[in-house]
């Protein structure tokens, strides 16, 4: 886990370096905010498949090679099909984790500064695994 004020994108704190440390994976699942070169080419260098679903106006002529690939593959199957095809679909599992966590603890923390911000959040990490774990 890392804690960001808001002015950082979830894409700027590139927590699949910190992952990879942690597990070994071969796919990332990834929504919009990471379709990026940045994350395309991280990824690659990891040796990790990318499944990261371009932006609707994307153009299949720039960009990092799996990521053209991906934008010609909707081109001609849609959303629905693409997302079946390389199982997109997976990614709703950690939105659902997400959205659970949040309607236990609400959107906001009762900390104030960053280092008691993540510590209230670790805590209540903890707490959510014990009882999704019970």
């Amino acid at each position: 886990m890392d804690v960001t004020t808001d002015d950082v994108h979830d894409s700027e704190a590139a927590l699949i370096k910190d992952a990879s440390k942690l597990r070994r994976f071969s796919e990332a699942v990834m929504d919009g905010a990471y379709d990026n070169s940045e994350a395309y080419n991280l990824l690659r260098r990891m040796g990790v498949k990318p499944i990261i679903k371009p932006r609707h106006n994307a153009r299949d002529d720039r960009g990092p090679p799996e990521r053209r690939r991906a934008v010609r593959l909707i081109g001609r199957m849609g959303d629905e099909g693409w997302a079946g095809m390389v199982g997109y679909g997976r990614r709703w599992a950690v939105e659902t984790a997400f959205s659970t966590f949040k309607r236990i603890f609400g959107d906001y923390c009762m900390a104030k500064e960053l280092t008691n911000i993540a510590k209230e959040l670790t805590i209540k990490a903890f707490i959510y695994n014990t009882i999704i774990n019970l």
